[in-house]
């Protein structure tokens, strides 16, 4: 006789098998409909002449789409969570997205407390009570992959935060990437000259790695212990992770108490502090150079990095951390790190230099070393690639430009196809977008290019790429020599009148300048 079917059970399970097909037609279904709603769009543009009502337009367009897509990220949750925090930053996407994207940072979905405690149970070996004195049941935040609680373990005096995997969500948000990996491919073939199949290939990847706890600890150690090593103070603060209470789907870590960089307008205002005023200017200002900072060291000097800096991991300290209001920064979230190869590192230190030196030939060169491979039909490629490495590579917008984008007609990425681009490269390039994403968030526009360039050269010369400062002071003496020359010659002339004749003036001088 057969066993009574449990209808429940059989739904549960059916409904599991179908979920991932469910899913992908919820994405295309929607993912087409914004695509051809932008596409019909510009049909009807091309017919309008009027520049306010073009701008007007696309306003609206931009409004419209937004809601569609906040609608497919929010429904959808999982990975589609982490695509609002690449695509709502506020030099990439119309300011009309960002406006509705950007409270999407921290909103996913929580898991109910009882699995939450079934996890961390099944997972420490101990129950919640012999572990922790206090546990808040409300979590201080959701995302993608994890929520986190506020909690107290047993015999200590200090907060910890509890860092807790949402149990299923692995499987789903690889078919999310898959999805996506289709679209970029159709979109890089179609409308963007640009590689974003090796983009969403590291994003695979990246986010894989995003899954063990294990991993993440490991790295928080890593890069906390380098940022003091390489500074008198580390330019942020890293969060301690608690040694015995690390698994694969459970971290535990030291609470720092602070304010996200989301909230910095109302903080500064709560304080009294004029938003304008000189004050508010210098605490953004250290924020922003401290991340700078930071990351210069991380990805020029060591090649391992934080790869996930949105405005969500951001924490500004307002305990015994800060030791001056609004400025000392803590880092969060660690499960994505990047380890980029020397080669690269030292490649991406050459760009860096380029960039900041504005020489149009050395990015050039950068780019063929760091395998970044273009097709240009341009007359002024050169000057082109050179804005298009400023594009992705550096974080200052161009005078009276607000918002850069990177899909727009004029576009560099629209006049030269970025054929194949290194998926290892994508993570720095995802940073500095991000970082540029706050400081525009900020009203701060800089380069980081600038700021990185003493380190680039550190790591450079370290490597035998770069002679040292005096040599290279030596060298750019001997190629303007000539120009040298001619000026100090003018040390001969008294009062208007040559002591010596203009050829044997500038004989002299020539033998003071004699190489040895």
């Amino acid at each position: 006789m057969l066993p009574p079917l449990d209808l429940k059970d059989f739904q549960e399970k059916v409904s599991t098998q179908f979920r991932p097909w469910q899913r992908s037609f919820q994405f295309w279904v929607r993912a087409v409909d914004i695509y051809t709603g932008y596409k019909v769009f510009q049909l009807r543009m091309s017919f309008e002449k009027d520049k306010e009502k073009l701008e007007a337009m696309w306003e609206r367009q931009h409004e419209h789409a937004a809601d569609k897509i906040y609608a497919m990220c929010a429904d959808l949750g999982g990975f589609f969570l982490k695509v609002a925090q690449i695509i709502g930053k506020p030099d990439l996407a119309p300011a009309a997205w960002v406006r509705r994207l950007v409270s999407l940072c921290d909103h996913a979905p929580a898991t109910p407390y009882d699995i939450v405690q079934m996890v961390l149970e099944k997972e420490l070996g101990r129950s919640v009570g012999d572990l922790f004195e206090r546990f808040d049941v409300d979590p201080l935040g959701s995302a993608s992959i994890a929520q986190v609680h506020r909690a107290r373990l047993k015999g200590d005096k200090d907060d910890v935060v509890v860092k807790v995997q949402h149990p299923g969500v692995q499987d789903l948000m690889m078919t999310d990437i898959r999805n996506l990996q289709a679209f970029a491919l159709y979109m890089q073939k179609t409308d963007i000259k640009f590689d974003l199949y090796s983009v969403t290939r590291e994003m695979e990847k990246q986010i894989g790695y995003e899954f063990d706890f294990m991993r993440e600890a490991d790295a928080m150690k890593r890069i906390g212990r380098f940022l003091k090593d390489n500074n008198k103070k580390s330019p942020v603060l890293v969060p301690r992770v608690i040694g015995d209470m690390v698994t694969r789907r459970v971290l535990v870590m030291e609470y720092i108490d602070g304010i996200p960089i989301m909230n910095l307008g109302d903080e500064i205002a709560k304080r009294g502090i004029n938003p304008r005023g000189k004050i508010a200017a210098a605490a953004k200002q250290n924020i922003l150079s401290s991340l700078t900072m930071a990351y210069g060291q991380m990805i020029l000097k060591s090649g391992f990095f934080h790869a996930d800096p949105h405005p969500g991991n951001i924490l500004i300290c307002k305990g015994s951390e800060a030791s001056h209001p609004l400025k000392a920064v803590a880092l969060l979230d660690y499960g994505q790190v990047k380890d980029l190869p020397d080669a690269l590192r030292l490649g991406y230190a050459n760009l860096v230099v380029a960039i900041a030196d504005k020489d149009p030939k050395r990015a050039s060169e950068s780019y063929r070393e760091l395998g970044i491979d273009t097709l240009s039909k341009c007359e002024n490629e050169g000057e082109e690639l050179f804005r298009l490495a400023e594009t992705m590579f550096d974080t200052k917008l161009p005078p009276g430009v607000t918002a850069l984008q990177p899909f727009s007609e004029e576009s560099s990425i629209k006049k030269i196809a970025v054929q194949a681009f290194p998926e290892e490269l994508f993570s720095v390039l995802r940073t500095v977008h991000l970082l540029r994403g706050l400081s525009v968030g900020l009203g701060i526009n800089y380069s980081c290019a600038e700021q990185w360039r003493p380190i680039a050269e550190e790591a450079l010369y370290a490597a035998g790429r770069l002679k040292s400062k005096l040599s290279q002071l030596e060298s750019r003496f001997w190629i303007y020599r000539e120009d040298i020359i001619l000026l100090l010659s003018g040390v001969f002339v008294v009062a208007g009148k040559d002591v010596k004749p203009r050829p044997r003036r500038r004989n002299l001088v020539r033998r003071l300048f004699r190489r040895q």
